[in-house]
């Protein structure tokens, strides 16, 4: 998969084994954000891991079952987006990101995810995609409701975080809505 440009100073490349340090570094700075959110920063403790989970998507993309970038905002990695769960049956899959906190406040992550979406529904010519967000996470959130998806419902006791179970909010977007859109809201 080729990298994704957005605009002059956002391009989503497919990640590479190199990218492992400063991509643990960006989670290690960010671990108390990022796991109050997503259940796999406490597993992730070393370089080692994140090098493991590079590999692991490495190769469910050469399946086609996942896509997944790291996102280079002026040269610097700040985060991570991808489509992944995908039903080739179905031409559906969802979509997973995570930004770091020095990132943050510059839509960074709307214009990410709308780059995946025409990637999704251009090259993929996949006719639903998913995203699901804790229902308290405000800015996942925020993120589908600029991008135009619809909130289908909340999917209870859903994600296992840290001992509990949290409850996701369930949105889903069809080509026919994204390819007639108006331009995403910032």
């Amino acid at each position: 998969m080729p990298s994704l440009r957005s605009g002059r100073d956002l391009e989503l490349r497919p990640l590479r084994l190199a990218d492992a340090s400063a991509l643990f570094a960006l989670v290690d700075a960010d671990r108390a954000k990022l796991r109050r959110w997503l259940p796999w920063v406490d597993t992730n403790t070393g370089v080692e891991h994140t090098r493991a989970f590079i590999r692991a998507h490495q190769g469910l993309a050469k399946k086609r079952q996942a896509l997944t970038f790291g996102l280079w905002w002026k040269g610097r990695l700040c985060g991570v987006a991808g489509l992944h769960s995908f039903d080739a049956e179905n031409a559906s899959a969802a979509v997973g990101y995570w930004l770091a906190s020095t990132a943050e406040g510059h839509g960074l992550m709307t214009r990410a995810v709308s780059r995946l979406l025409d990637q999704a529904f251009g090259a993929l010519k996949l006719h639903r995609v998913e995203l699901r967000a804790g229902v308290r996470n405000r800015k996942s959130r925020a993120i589908a409701g600029r991008l135009s998806f619809r909130h289908e419902g909340t999917a209870r006791g859903a994600q296992a975080l840290r001992g509990r179970y949290i409850d996701l909010a369930v949105y889903a977007l069809e080509a026919k809505d994204w390819l007639t859109r108006s331009r995403p809201r910032k």
